[in-house]
This record gives structure tokens, sequence and C-alpha cells, in this order.
């Protein structure tokens, strides 16, 4: 099929895809490399497949030990500290397919958490997550979760002040919009390209590498403003400045108060595209509270010298400024401010809605953000309706395990936690992506059951009770697609799944079967026919627009389809700031809300109806930092996603001595007459872990800086709290809210100590399989015989 509606390569190829990128294969090596029009390509995946088939991969279902011996519950054993027995599908299977009958014949289907994690699969079919809530849907509902771990705060703040996700999730400002036509671009967090390694569903071509360089050969000045210098690439020649962790919001606010003392701000734009301005200005002003948020106030929060940050903003105003922030700065204490400040400052230099002005959250934070979108609406597996309109936020999982019956607020309402009995878990690892690992570990005590999917014996594993093994994304079929991207990909598969091994889709259609929901989670269909049906919908889709699609025999010999964008580039809230009368937001007065009636209706203690500061929990600059003097920063890994494979050679070869490193300041190492490579004790309020040191004058002093991602490793699993060996630093990490508003995730607020370890460090086991022993019942039958 020839037409001008998109591109396919002239020859036939095989491609695996993932979050991170596509991977081209020989079907009979099964070697991998880039993508050949890949400019930019994720590296770390292409050793991947050496260990597919490591000693730690899940190779039969298991059952904890004395659940299987003497039932449910944690009365005979401890959930993390048990060996486990490898049992018969038919076994596993029948025991879950009861199991969820009697939590839904005696407590109803508000006593089930479906637990999931969208990273688990680029694939638009075998997305576990949405596999997962398709199940239970169709038999009758579980509580589920709403918002992301990666911009929780932002996803509740955004509405309110602009009214929807653009600018954070898509509809960003492009590139193209951004290089050429800014002068200034101030980096909040800068834009760390490790993170741009990864996308949602998939991405064909990295191109945040080459868009910064753009922007720098335009002749954009760039200003990286973060805790650590190589937040931004050594080659974007970017101004570094430091300030200290969890104080941008401080620094924001000065800066509009300065724009506003010397009437700098741009009172039209005000007049025309805002509300609550004065409200705003008052709070600067100090009309409120008596303090004055200028430069010489933010100096002594933020550590930032006071002419620095007013001579910053005259910048700002006489430039044609953006503003770039990173979603990390939203998961620390109060992390809704510094996205409406940022708006705010955007509005009081009133470029929003032109080329090369006004503010974008997260560029650089996943790979697509700023590339133009899809004209075609990419299918994905329908999950059907949940009957169960109970959930929680997010990270509010240990809270609502420990804490059933319990009242919180969220967004305005008032919320209780449900009583839960059965944890399902198939995608993602909470083990890594949750806060405060000690307090998770003895909230996963209680419920009656927990059953995982997985591939290794990692933590998500080994603390569970019935744990089925899944194939991985390198041994299965799918369609790759993302919301933010213009293609639509065949992955297909380089190797068959260990014997045995089957997909989330076929473990569920198996107990669905059990459970007499089958026919309504298939709809008839198999894994190959609903591939065929998703791909079929893209074509729908784009025949709706005007785009003729290739047959599906074509899409999977070729590999990938690129749709050609239909509409011009245009920058984000262009069409509102064209006609704001014809164009309003979704917000209660359809303008820009620098002052929110509806969130000062809350009447929340900790988030006020206008941006605000708030002295985080922990920082620098709090009683706390007596004991615990160094703010850590838990950021995204390069060489993997998330805890994605810590085991594999990629992960592995950044280790030093087989722990994390972790990043400190020469003169901080120094007060503690450390060096490279000491093994080392990071503690916080919460707990302790061990990591690798590195020095390096990139962090700023009083900073320390600990990827996230190694697989959690507790010494002792049997006593809470015991030394965590892997360097996982969410045994670190407080776990509350950012607020009442949002309740999300604030990891970058925690305070720790350093000190070497002294004497032989215990080793890391982390990556070994679980230990595996004989069924006990059939030793109690034998005993009984005799």
């Amino acid at each position: 099929m020839k037409n001008t509606d998109f591109s396919e390569p002239s020859r036939q190829r095989n491609l695996v895809g993932s979050h991170w990128g596509f991977y081209e294969h020989d079907s009979k090596s099964g070697d991998l490399k880039p993508f050949r029009e890949d400019p930019d390509p994720a590296m770390f995946g292409t050793e991947l497949t050496q260990d597919r088939l490591s000693p730690s991969r899940i190779l039969r279902p298991a059952i904890r030990r004395s659940y299987l011996e003497h039932g449910r519950g944690t009365d005979h054993g401890r959930r993390g500290a048990e060996p486990f027995v490898e049992v018969s599908w038919d076994e596993a299977l029948d025991l879950v397919a009861s199991e969820i009958s009697r939590v839904r014949q005696t407590y109803g289907n508000g006593a089930i958490f479906s637990g999931s994690y969208g990273w688990s699969s680029a694939g638009r079919f075998h997305h576990a997550q949405s596999q997962l809530k398709r199940f239970f849907n169709m038999a009758g509902g579980s509580v589920r979760s709403v918002q992301t771990y990666s911009y929780a705060a932002g996803e509740v703040i955004l509405p309110h002040v602009i009214g929807n996700l653009n600018g954070l999730v898509s509809g960003h400002t492009p590139w193209g919009q951004i290089a050429g036509h800014s002068e200034f671009i101030v980096m909040f967090g800068g834009t760390p390209l490790r993170n741009a390694q990864v996308n949602a569903g998939g991405i064909t071509r990295h191109t945040a590498r080459s868009a910064l360089l753009a922007c720098r050969d335009s002749g954009a000045r760039l200003l990286n403003i973060s805790p650590v210098r190589d937040d931004t690439e050594a080659e974007l020649s970017a101004e570094w400045q430091p300030l200290r962790p969890g104080t941008d919001t401080a620094l924001l606010l000065a800066l509009a108060h300065t724009l506003i003392a010397e009437d700098l701000h741009d009172q039209d734009f005000l007049a025309s595209y805002t509300e609550g301005f004065e409200t705003f200005r008052a709070y600067l002003m100090g009309e409120q509270d008596g303090i004055v948020k200028n430069a010489v106030w933010a100096s002594t929060i933020t550590d930032v010298d006071a002419a620095v940050i007013s001579d910053l903003a005259r910048m700002m105003a006489r430039k044609k400024t953006f503003i770039m922030m990173s979603w990390s700065l939203q998961r620390a204490d109060y992390g809704e401010q510094p996205y409406w400040a940022a708006i705010a400052l955007a509005s009081l230099l009133g470029g929003i809605g032109l080329p090369g002005q006004g503010f974008g959250f997260g560029y650089a934070s996943v790979g697509s953000i700023g590339q133009p979108a899809s004209p075609i609406n990419w299918p994905s597996l329908p999950q059907g309706k949940n009957p169960i309109t109970d959930y929680i936020p997010v990270a509010r999982i240990a809270d609502m395990l420990l804490n059933p019956g319990t009242e919180y607020d969220h967004d305005g309402t008032r919320r209780t936690y449900p009583d839960i009995k059965l944890v399902y878990w198939a995608g993602g690892n909470p083990f890594h992506h949750h806060q405060d690992l000690n307090r998770l570990v003895e909230a996963w005590q209680k419920p009656d059951t927990i059953i995982a999917h997985e591939h290794w014996w990692n933590a998500h594993a080994r603390h569970a009770d019935i744990v089925f093994p899944a194939s991985t994304f390198m041994e299965r079929n799918d369609v790759i697609a993302s919301g933010r991207d213009s293609f639509i990909g065949w992955s297909s598969s380089l190797a068959a799944p260990p014997e045995g091994i089957v997909t989330d889709h076929e473990i569920l259609r198996r107990i669905a079967g059990r459970l007499g929901v089958e026919a309504e989670f298939t709809e008839g269909l198999s894994e190959d026919q609903w591939l065929e049906r998703l791909y079929g919908q893209a074509c729908v889709n784009a025949a709706t627009r005007g785009i003729n699609m290739p047959d599906i025999e074509t899409f999977q010999n070729t590999g990938i389809v690129e749709v050609a964008a239909q509409s011009p580039e245009r920058a984000l809230l262009a069409d509102f700031r064209a006609d704001p009368r014809a164009h309003p937001l979704r917000t209660p007065s359809g303008r820009i809300e620098l002052g929110s009636q509806t969130i000062a209706s809350f009447a929340y203690d900790d988030c006020r109806g206008h941006p605000a500061w708030f002295e985080p929990k922990e920082w620098l600059g709090s009683p706390v930092a007596q004991q615990f003097p160094l703010h850590l920063l838990s950021c995204q890994p390069h060489d993997k996603l998330h805890s994605q494979w810590d085991h594999a050679k990629p992960s592995r070869r950044t280790k030093a001595s087989g722990r994390q490193p972790v990043r400190i300041h020469p003169k901080d190492a120094a007060i503690r007459t450390l060096a490279d490579g000491d093994t080392v004790t990071i503690t916080s309020p919460r707990g302790a872990c061990l990591a690798s040191v590195s020095i390096t004058d990139a962090v700023m002093e009083g900073v320390v800086q600990l990827a996230t991602g190694a697989w959690f490793d507790p010494s002792e699993p049997s006593v809470a709290g015991s030394l965590e060996l892997n360097g996982n630093p969410n045994v670190l990490t407080a776990d509350h809210g950012t607020s009442r508003l949002a309740q999300g995730p604030s990891p970058n607020s925690c305070l720790v100590e350093i000190a070497r370890f002294d004497g032989i460090a215990p080793p890391v086991r982390a990556y070994r399989p679980a230990d595996l022993v004989p069924d006990p019942r059939k030793t109690t039958r034998k005993n009984e015989v005799r």
C-alpha cells in the first residue's frame, strides 16, 4: 500500500519494542541492535537478552511455605522472610480462584485491591495494569489507585490552575516552538537525559538531546537551577545555579515579587487571562502574614544570593523566557507549590501561549515530551467499567493497609481507607517505587492474601503468598504505541519463554475460567486475535482523520508505521491566548487561576488558595538537619528503567563492590574521611542502607544523590527495619502525602547522614533465587502414614 500518510521501511525486519525504545533482532541469534533510525538510542537495552534466563528467573508457580501449610494470613510466618514451595499451575490457579471467591463472598469486591503500575510493558495488549483492571472489572470490581508516582501532585494541582493536564502529561509546547524562538530557557530541576531514555508506550527516536542542542545552537541562554550540575548535559553549556533542595518555590515567589515591585510584570496579560492576581500579590507583599517574599527573604531559604535572584528576574523580563520544570520537583513536601508558582511567574512575564515563552513540566523527564502529538488516537485494551468506585491516591498504599477505616483528605473530599483482605499485583514493583520500605513491609503483613505476577525473585515476589511466573516483553508479540508519539509498532518475540511460563493475560484467563467470567474477559478472542483487533481499531481511528494505514501483514513485516502530523505546531495555550472567550480554560473562571477560590474553600492548612511557601518537614533549614545534615535526592537511574532488570549486566556494571553508588561532594566526603569506593551506611530517621561512595563536585555541598532501582535487600528479613544491603534509597525516604490536596509521594524531602561501614560488609543477596523447599504437606502425610 502506498500513500503519503505514513512512512514504512523498505524491507522486512524484526523489532522488539520497549519503554526505552525499539531494537532490531535476529530471530536466530537473539542479539539486539539499536533501531537504526534512532539518533540517540538507549544502549543498555541491547544487553538485556544475556540475563533473560538468569538464576533469579521465576520458573514455576510458588507459594509461601506457611501459607501453603496453614492457610491465609501471617500467623505462622512473615512475608518476605519465608521460603517458597513450587507447585503445579493447576494447584496455584485453583487456590487463587478459591481465595478471590472467598473474599468476594465474605467481604465483597471492595476488599480487593488490584495493584499494578503502568511501566510493566510498552505493549497495548500485554500491559499488565490494563489486563488486571479488565480481569477484576469483569469479576465484580476492585479498589484501585489513582494518579502516578511520577507526577501525582501535578496531576491534582494543574486542573485547578489551567483546567487540564496539558503541559504535564501531553500537549506541551513542542521543541519546534522553543528552539529558535526562546531567548532564555530556565530549567528548574534541569533536563537530565538519563530520564529521556524512556517513554511510556515506547519511543522510536530519542530526540531530547538534539532538541536541546538546537535550543543552544539557536542562541538561547540555558540556565540549570538545581542542586545537581549534571542535571543538564555538559554539551549544552548551560549555566548552573545551585540552590537548596526543596526551596524552588521560595525562589519562584521572590522572582515574582521582583517583577511586581519593579513594575516588570505584564499587567495586560494578568487582567485578560488570569484570575486571583490580587490575592497572590497581597501574599507576596506580606499583606497577609507580614512577611515580604522578596529576594532577600528567599536568599536565606535558597542559599542563592539576593542580587542573583533580582538579576534573574530582570533577565527573564527582558528576554523571551521559557520555564521548564522537571517532574522531580513536585515529588517533595508541598510539591503542588512549585508548579503553581511556576505558572504564576510565567503569567507575570506574559508570554504564555506564544512561541518560545510560557511554561512546561517534564521536558526530558521522559523521552517524547515536546514532540508533536499523534493525529491518531491509538487504541488500548478496553478495561470495562469498575463496579467498585472506591480508590486511593497511588502513594497511600501503606496508609490504606495499616489504617483501614481511617478518614483522610484528597482534593476537596473526605475519604475513608478500605479494609483490604486481598492484594493482587501484576506489573510494577512496589518495593521499588514506594517510600519508607520498612513501613511498607509492615503494612504488607496485614492482608489475608497477596498474589503477584513476576519475572524475577525480587522483593515484590518474595513478599507475596502466591507467585505466578510471567513472560517478559522479549517473549511475546505486541502492538506498541505511545500517546505522546506518532508511531505504532509491531514488537515480535525474539525467544520463547521458559517451558510452562505464559503471559499475564493467559494467567488471568485461566483464573477467569475458574470464576466463570472467561467469556467476558477474553470476548472469545485469542491473544493473536486481540492484537489484530487493536491494530484494526488503530486503522479505523486513522480513517476518521483521512489517514490510510497498511494492512496488518504489511504492518507486521515493516515493524513500524509513522504517521505524519496533520496540524501545525502550536505553543501550549496558544488558542486560549488568541481568544480567551472562544477558548476558555476548564477552570471555574475560564482563566489561569493564580488564586483559586475552590482550593481556598477546602481550608487546608498545607495548601492555600494561591501559590505559597511552606517549610518542608525535612530540608537543610530544619532542626532535623542537626542530626541528619545531608539532603538526599533519589533520582531515576541511567542504566535501567526504575528497578526493571536491575540484576542484568548494564545495571551491575554501574555498581561498586556490588552496591549502588551514592554521589557526595568532596568537602562532605572529606569531613567524613571517605574515599571513592568506600562502603558506607546511609541513615535517615526511617532506616539505613549500604552504598558505595562516588565523590563528585557535580552535587552541591550538603547534598547527596542515590539513584533508585536497586532491588530491596534487607539483611534480616524477619526483623523489622534491618539494614538494607543494596543501596535502595526508599528505605530512607518518608511516606507521607505532599499535602492534603494531592496526597502525592514526597521522597525528595529526605535528610540523611553517611558514615563509613567498618568491618566486612554483608554480601548483596537480592539477585539470588528465593529459597525453595520441599512441599511440607508431603512430609506431614508421610509421617501420618508411619
